[in-house]
């Protein structure tokens, strides 16, 4: 075993903490291991998906933070071929809910999540997709 330490948010500290009593852990190092070994499984699924998906992409962010919108903005407009619709939802006063339907090649699809997933104020990103093909 590697020891590390690492900076959270006190909030985001006390929810993991609540979601680990509730699932009924003893240690918060193995629900930490256990959160990434699911993060790696995500990541590794999605990079193995190929041809044309269907789906929807779900951002919360800050929408107070700086730039972010004009930053979601310009990606929205560089992937517009693969985005048919988008839904604005106002959680607080400080949080917005974007819900992106996407439709294409997964790879396109792929890559317009992850450019997502590293803007400044961006919270949470969720890539949900299925075949587009009849079965």
């Amino acid at each position: 075993m590697k020891r590390i330490s690492m900076s959270l948010p006190k909030k985001l500290l006390n929810d993991f903490d609540e979601v680990l009593k509730d699932r009924g852990y003893n240690s918060r190092s193995k629900g930490i291991r256990d959160a990434l070994q699911d993060y790696i499984v995500r990541y590794e699924w999605m990079n193995v998906m190929e041809g044309e998906r269907i789906g929807i992409l779900a951002v919360i962010y800050d929408h107070h933070y700086t730039g972010i919108m004009e930053d979601f903005t310009n990606l929205q407009h560089e992937f517009r071929e693969y985005i048919n619709g988008i839904m604005h939802i106002h959680l607080t006063e400080e949080y917005c809910l974007e819900v992106i339907v996407v439709k294409g090649d997964v790879k396109y699809i792929r890559e317009l999540s992850e450019k997502i997933m590293r803007l400044k104020g961006v919270e949470h990103v969720k890539l949900t997709t299925t075949t587009t093909s009849e079965k």
